[in-house]
């Protein structure tokens, strides 16, 4: 069927050739030999069907081609964008675990771009974009869609409040600390903490969160309140016990969790870096030997006294303000074993070492130098004693801290 056609079209194409080529002659005589020599002159025009019908396929592919360029490119350039650069304000939030599509449909609903199309084009065309933060970002309404991502893609432009609980801190100090770096007062975490149920603390903790506000630097952003606030320290503590493994070192260590937690807080509060080990083994020794003839149960730990007594930062103690508050059950040098409960918050290295306590026998511990953090050991009361001489010279000589 092919054959026919084209033969077909070959002789008509013929026709009109001859006639061009004998200029209208219509005298020539016929030769015999006609035949040959119109199928001779037939390849010519062969040749340009050829041609032409390559020029037909390649201008077809040539057309498929760039109509689907064109329609790409229509789809990405036609796609509602407002030309911004935007009006009034905008907290957005993206979420963890956002995609493009999505962040493109939650700014639409916020009236930030136009389209979720004209966003995920300009994100698609830039590279970045793969790297945006979840967290709330300061936008405008009808912005143009790009200005929006190049927004998105700088962590800089993220919205948040940074602030830092340190180690050591009580929950006075911490809500102290919130107030004055946040736009809530004192009384607003006051209240949460009034009804710690709601914070997540575990049962043990008995509803009181000291030493359960773990100590960190958190980013609060735009939507956070007090509970909010309060709640993601909490998360962050259960982390830390989780890492230190606590309930498990707890119970293989023949304490309770709780009971773990206050030696943590005791040995934030005594000790610092490869030291916090050995404090807390001091801390289970005098514990567990009540009866070495020395220290007969009691821990002796000035910090706990000074929770008593309501302050923080005193190293050393006079008698009057150990007999002032002789009754509290904080005051380790009237009150036999832990007190109740912990008396500030512990960070990861002080929650490790009341789970991983060191190995020895000691009973005592001296800070020498308050400024290098210079800590000595010993079982032995006439070497504490000894190390005790050393700190009082150094107090009178060299620091005012004392």
């Amino acid at each position: 069927m092919t054959d026919e056609h084209d033969q077909y079209d070959a002789t008509e194409e013929d026709t009109g050739l001859l006639g061009d080529d004998f200029d209208g002659e219509d005298d020539a005589p016929y030769e015999p030999g006609g035949r040959r020599r119109a199928r001779k002159r037939r390849s010519v025009p062969g040749c340009i069907a050829v041609l032409v019908a390559l020029a037909v396929i390649v201008g077809g592919f040539y057309f498929v081609v760039s109509w689907g360029i064109d329609t790409v490119r229509d789809q990405f350039e036609s796609a509602p964008d407002y030309p911004g650069p935007g009006r009034g304000k905008v907290v957005f939030e993206v979420e963890q675990g956002d995609t493009v599509a999505e962040m493109g449909r939650n700014l639409k609903a916020a009236g930030v771009v136009e389209s979720v199309d004209a966003f995920t084009n300009a994100a698609i065309a830039n590279p970045d974009s793969s790297q945006i933060q979840f967290g709330f970002y300061q936008l405008k309404k009808e912005m143009a869609a790009e200005d929006v991502v190049e927004i998105l893609v700088d962590p800089a432009n993220l919205v948040k409040n940074t602030v830092t609980i340190p180690e050591g801190y009580s929950v006075d100090q911490i809500v102290e600390t919130l107030a004055e770096n946040t736009d809530f007062k004192a009384k607003d975490f006051e209240k949460v903490l009034a009804d710690p149920g709601q914070l997540g603390l575990p049962d043990y903790a008995e509803g009181n969160p000291e030493g359960y506000l773990f100590p960190a630097t958190y980013d609060f952003g735009p939507n956070d309140d007090p509970k909010r606030m309060l709640s993601a320290m909490v998360d962050r503590w259960k982390q830390a016990a989780e890492d230190a493994d606590l309930e498990a070192r707890a119970a293989e260590l023949g304490y309770t969790p709780h009971e773990l937690m206050t030696v943590a807080s005791l040995v934030e509060a005594e000790g610092r870096g490869d030291d916090m080990p050995n404090i807390s083994r001091v801390i289970y020794n005098r514990i567990e030997n009540p009866d070495n003839g020395v220290t007969n149960g009691l821990l002796q730990v000035d910090a706990a006294v000074n929770y008593a007594l309501g302050r923080s930062g005193v190293t050393r103690l006079t008698q009057e303000e150990i007999d002032s508050v002789a009754d509290s059950p904080y005051n380790t040098y009237t009150q036999v074993g832990l007190p109740p409960g912990p008396i500030e918050a512990p960070g990861d290295a002080a929650i490790q070492a009341a789970a991983n306590p060191a190995d020895g026998d000691w009973l005592f511990y001296v800070t020498v130098n308050l400024k290098t953090g210079e800590t000595k050991f010993t079982e032995s009361y006439d070497e504490f004693l000894q190390f005790k001489a050393e700190l009082d010279e150094y107090c009178a000589t060299q620091s005012d801290r004392c």
